[in-house]
């Protein structure tokens, strides 16, 4: 590494420490490296073109986060939640399964894990508090461990930043993050069935079997999200960008027009929300974009491949070695700097160790998802404290038990990639 480089790294790594926000740290340590290597700092708004004219895929981003904030917007999440305690609610811990079930809905719509844990995880907090059977802690760590699915079922944000970095194909990794996310909801029920039978949760009054039919008809059009955007994707109607565009307004539609639930002021404080939202992303981006140009002309990619060629690991090894890494980065660094910044380093030497970039990039984003609720910086933790007012120390006494079902599912993930490979291969991917 250059000197130069290092000096870049211990700017970033230095504002970092004293809370700057990542975004600004790293556009300034990268004009940092910039000046000490002689060059313009002008050459960063050519990076940053290029790399935006290059990336049709980015507009997905802001799409998604509109149609979230949509569906969190007026009677269309209630009428989610409705449908989830229909189906699970009846069961000893009935309102946990539900938090679950409709994290597992509700994901695919968002695309972000905090959407989901802001929006109908709130709800269901209240709802879970109000009945009397659960902690205050328990509902908010189980609403922080559930949202964590939100980036897995497509549509997801994060997978749209990973394909930006690693040029994957986005619909082969929307398909690769289905089973991975219904098995990481299967891990948190079981958990949950465990947890409420141990502690001996009374059980929630059911709905009436009766409800079932119209409260299904309710939830039915939001329900179809998933499946038009899919649908979209794989029979070749639209690009993915396109199917983002389709889901924010088809979101519109049903808030607007069929549930009546959204007035035109409201929609205006969901434009400038969403607007707040995509800005924040778009500096991550935009810094990524010319640290990674830094990260290039100091040929650290080449260099970590070259090292693994003179290495005899195994595959495996390398995985393991690599979310042991970004576990404990997860601890400390956003969810998109890690996709954006760290990730990229290590792609090459998976082409050269011959792991498959699909499989690769699905684990890695489990990984991050399960660091945004790792103490002590966890950020849904912290979103969860801000939108309900629990107090951390309760929330992080009740998530070590989610947190290790969730490790051990990442650990299977790892360990078995054909759980994760399946769809795409039977929609024709070959790696």
């Amino acid at each position: 590494m250059s000197v130069e480089f290092l000096l870049c790294l211990a700017v970033l790594m230095g504002l970092a420490a004293i809370g700057t926000p990542i975004a600004y740290a790293i556009l300034v340590a990268s004009f940092a490296y910039l000046a000490a290597t002689g060059q313009s700092i002008g050459i960063s708004g050519k990076i940053l073109m290029d790399g935006l004219y290059q990336s049709f895929i980015l507009l997905a981003v802001p799409l998604f986060i509109v149609a979230a904030n949509i569906m969190n917007a007026g009677t269309v999440s209630d009428r989610l939640l409705q449908f989830c305690i229909a189906l699970v609610g009846r069961f000893r811990g009935g309102l946990g399964h539900v938090n679950i079930l409709s994290s597992l809905v509700f994901s695919g719509m968002s695309g972000s894990a905090i959407a989901d844990a802001a929006g109908i995880g709130k709800l269901i907090i209240e709802m879970m508090v109000k009945s009397g059977n659960y902690s205050r802690g328990y509902a908010a760590a189980i609403t922080a461990a559930s949202a964590t699915i939100g980036p897995i079922i497509p549509p997801s944000i994060p997978m749209v930043l990973y394909a930006l970095v690693s040029n994957t194909s986005i619909g082969f990794l929307f398909l690769a993050g289905i089973l991975p996310g219904l098995f990481m909801g299967g891990v948190l029920m079981i958990m949950n069935a465990w947890i409420s039978h141990k502690r001996g949760f009374a059980k929630d009054e059911p709905v009436p079997l009766r409800d079932f039919p119209r409260l299904t008809l309710n939830a039915g059009p939001a329900l179809l999200m998933p499946a038009i955007l899919l649908y979209g994707i794989y029979g070749g109607v639209t690009t993915p960008t396109e199917a983002a565009a389709v889901a924010a307004l088809y979101a519109l539609f049903l808030a607007a027009v069929f549930y009546r639930s959204l007035s035109l002021a409201h929609f205006y404080e969901i434009l400038v929300s969403s607007a707040r939202s995509s800005a924040a992303v778009g500096l991550i981006i935009g810094g990524a974009l010319i640290l990674n140009y830094i990260v290039a002309s100091e040929n650290i990619p080449g260099v970590v491949a070259h090292a693994m060629v003179g290495i005899d690991m195994h595959p495996l090894v390398f995985l393991l070695c690599v979310n042991l890494l970004l576990l404990l980065l997860g601890c400390l660094l956003d969810a998109s700097t890690i996709i954006l910044v760290i990730i990229p380093l290590f792609i090459p030497a998976c082409r050269e160790l011959g792991i498959d970039l699909v499989h690769f990039g699905v684990v890695a984003i489990v990984n991050c998802m399960i660091g945004l609720i790792t103490p002590p910086y966890g950020i849904l933790l912290f979103v969860i404290n801000a939108v309900t007012r629990i107090p951390l120390a309760e929330i992080i006494r009740e998530i070590w038990l989610f947190l290790g079902v969730l490790v051990a599912a990442l650990l299977v993930l790892i360990l078995f990639p054909d759980l994760t490979l399946m769809l795409p291969r039977a929609f024709g991917y070959s790696n």
